[in-house]
């Protein structure tokens, strides 16, 4: 059992570090945004945000609380619509901003000066709070989460390595969410999942099996390992990918960053618009 917990902890924190790694995703658009304006602190605030959000997911698709989605199933569209709402706000934000932060030596008034740290230091507080909203507003993330997940047990039980039962568990988890998705995850899974799903791989001989019986509140506790190694994960891609983006963004010029900055706010806009058409759609079927 403790070799399970090793096991999905480790692999929690892999996934999580690389499936953060996308550049198109609102959150990294966010990020690698601030990070070329130099605002490291309001970076990292903004990934432990959503890491909260990630952590309540991965927990709920992992432990399997499908009735809870049974519940937020209905609410999803609504979703789509305040989150088309929150991204064009976002997207708008990060597209009229002005790089006040390049220039700040260059600001001798002292006055002056403290109005901007403090205009800086009012907007990195909002961090946490715009990390959260972003991905608690994106119902994609769900699904993203349930597949995700998914894949990735599948794949260590397929290698051998024990999982706590949480390979079986997550496929039962998996089947009953696509019941009520009515069949649109088996739909949209990658190939690469259907192929992991049947691959057989030969335990080692020193190998033993796992038991088919775990103490009370182990589902939990492997549950919960697993949904927090993952958002570290991406916590520190994050961290890392906002550092090296706030260190040599200096030796980017300052007009290229400006667009750079412009395009992924535009992005984020179209985000929403996808989101909103996203909406209507569901209204409307």
């Amino acid at each position: 059992m403790i070799e399970s917990i090793i096991t999905i902890s480790i692999a929690g924190l892999l996934a999580g570090f690389i499936f953060a790694m996308p550049i198109a995703g609102p959150i990294s658009i966010l990020i690698t945004s601030n990070a070329l304006k130099g605002n490291l602190r309001y970076c990292n605030l903004v990934s432990l945000g959503a890491s909260l959000v990630d952590f309540a997911l991965i927990f709920i698709s992992v432990y399997g609380i499908t009735k809870l989605y049974s519940l937020y199933a209905p609410a999803i569209p609504y979703m789509f619509a305040a989150g088309s709402i929150f991204f064009l706000y976002q997207g708008y934000k990060i597209y009229i901003t002005k790089m006040d932060i390049e220039h700040l030596e260059d600001i001798e008034d002292l006055e002056d000066k403290s109005k901007l740290i403090q205009k800086i230091e009012k907007r990195e507080k909002g961090g946490f709070y715009t990390g959260f909203m972003i991905n608690f507003l994106n119902p994609t993330l769900f699904i993203g989460a349930i597949t995700s997940s998914f894949f990735v047990i599948s794949l260590i039980a397929a290698l051998g390595f024990h999982t706590g039962g949480l390979a079986t568990r997550l496929d039962q988890h998996f089947e009953e969410i696509n019941k009520i998705e009515n069949g649109y995850l088996d739909n949209s899974k990658p190939l690469s999942i259907e192929k992991f799903e049947n691959l057989q791989i030969d335990r080692r001989k020193d190998n033993t099996p796992e038991p088919s019986e775990f103490p009370k509140n182990f589902h939990l506790a492997i549950s919960i390992c697993y949904a927090f190694f993952l958002s570290v994960g991406s916590i520190l891609w994050f961290f890392l990918l906002a550092y090296m983006l706030v260190r040599f963004r200096r030796r980017i010029n300052v007009k290229v960053i400006s667009v750079i900055i412009k395009s992924l706010g535009i992005l984020l806009g179209f985000l929403g618009i996808f989101f909103g058409y996203r909406s209507i759609m569901m209204f409307i079927t």
